[in-house]
């Protein structure tokens, strides 16, 4: 792992907001710096290859497949988790909050006890 990655797993792995993160998750052949599985979410972390020859196209190619998988990629230069580190994990874990479901407060009503 990197210095960018070794700096947020340590704000990741500790379940902030009861979200749990994986690191090195593979998925569709490919393996992602980061997951929160519960809200289908990936977490890249992109040096600065990622902005040279055809590293870009191949990163549009890789996410594509992952979103037709049903996942969303964050793409995240590891650059800005430098120089906002805790700024950067708390941006990015209240994106994985927001994609949570919403849950019901109670029980659905039962059959022939709805308002007509």
């Amino acid at each position: 792992m990197t210095l960018p990655e070794v700096l947020l797993w340590r704000e990741l792995r500790g379940k902030p907001r009861g979200l749990k993160f994986r690191r090195q998750f593979p998925i569709a052949g490919y393996v992602a710096d980061f997951a929160c599985v519960e809200v289908r979410l990936l977490i890249e972390v992109d040096g600065i290859v990622h902005d040279m020859g055809e590293r870009p196209a191949h990163d549009a190619r890789r996410d594509a497949i992952l979103d037709a998988s049903g996942w969303q990629v964050m793409r995240i230069p590891a650059t800005t988790i430098l120089a906002d580190l805790t700024g950067t994990a708390t941006s990015m874990v209240a994106f994985a909050e927001s994609l949570r479901p919403l849950r019901p407060c109670g029980a659905p009503p039962r059959s022939g006890e709805e308002s007509e």
